[in-house]
């Protein structure tokens, strides 16, 4: 009667299904597809063939709250492609994404799961649960599994407070979802920084000293994996680092990461 498609009144509250059904492969190959080409664009003299990838991530819990924070660098090969692209956002007001892999895939990636979970609240008239949202998540990397069987592949972490506490999940390529228990990290420098979390890490450290660690442990991570950027303090350039506890979403500014780098004693150590 509208002259709309039937896709518009089919029952359902995700909006990647309803993308899914309105035009077949939409929700991940056409995404794929700009992305890709949008990244290309931005390095038309550097190894044509890649697209820019941004590395690393990592997450802890502290006492009150959660930390995410991201480098800044992404690389075409073996090139600096950028050196202050940003890797962590919010998902929604209480929610931190951040994202390691393909940078222009990352960044779709986003914003269609913000706009996923936006749909979902006004399909419903509530919000999702931070499981809720880490399954919407998973269904997203899902449906893109042939670009990342392609090498054109995201990862992501999820963190966020939930009711009362914080819960922070990864990922896998297959969309594969998985609640860490303490801390965790995505991306060519994961292994290393991990390796960090895991020995300056506190429980019950405050939001300062948990900032420090997560700094520290993307400084070791780019001692070792050429991907990863630390603070680069001569260009004045910080990771992007989020704090979620009870009242919410709030990006660190850079002069509160400068502040935690020199405050006394080793990362992860007195409250703050």
């Amino acid at each position: 009667m509208t002259g709309l498609p039937a896709s518009y009144f089919s029952p359902g509250n995700s909006f990647v299904e309803f993308l899914g059904r309105l035009e077949p492969g939409s929700a991940g190959a056409a995404v794929g597809a700009r992305a890709s080409h949008g990244a290309h664009a931005t390095q038309p003299g550097a190894q044509a063939d890649q697209p820019p990838a941004a590395t690393t991530i990592v997450a802890l819990k502290y006492k009150d709250g959660l930390i995410m924070a991201g480098d800044r660098r992404a690389t075409i090969g073996h090139q600096i492609a950028s050196r202050e692209i940003e890797k962590v956002y919010p998902a929604d007001s209480m929610t931190a994404i951040g994202l390691a892999g393909v940078a222009g895939l990352a960044l779709q990636l986003v914003r269609l799961f913000q706009l996923e979970l936006e749909h979902y609240e006004k399909i419903e008239g509530v919000g999702l649960s931070l499981s809720g949202k880490a399954n919407r998540l998973a269904a997203i990397i899902r449906s893109q599994l042939d670009m990342a069987m392609k090498g054109l592949a995201v990862v992501p972490l999820l963190g966020g407070w939930d009711g009362a506490a914080p819960r922070l999940y990864a990922f896998d390529v297959t969309g594969g979802s998985y609640e860490e228990r303490d801390y965790a990290a995505v991306g060519s420098g994961a292994v290393f920084a991990k390796g960090s979390l895991k020995k300056l890490r506190k429980p019950a450290a405050g939001p300062r000293a948990a900032i420090r660690t997560a700094l520290t442990a993307l400084n070791d991570a780019a001692d070792d994996d050429a991907a990863t950027a630390g603070v680069d303090q001569a260009r004045d350039i910080y990771p992007v680092v989020a704090r979620v506890d009870a009242s919410g979403y709030r990006r660190v500014p850079d002069a509160d990461l400068a502040r935690a780098l020199q405050a006394p004693g080793r990362a992860g150590g007195a409250s703050s």
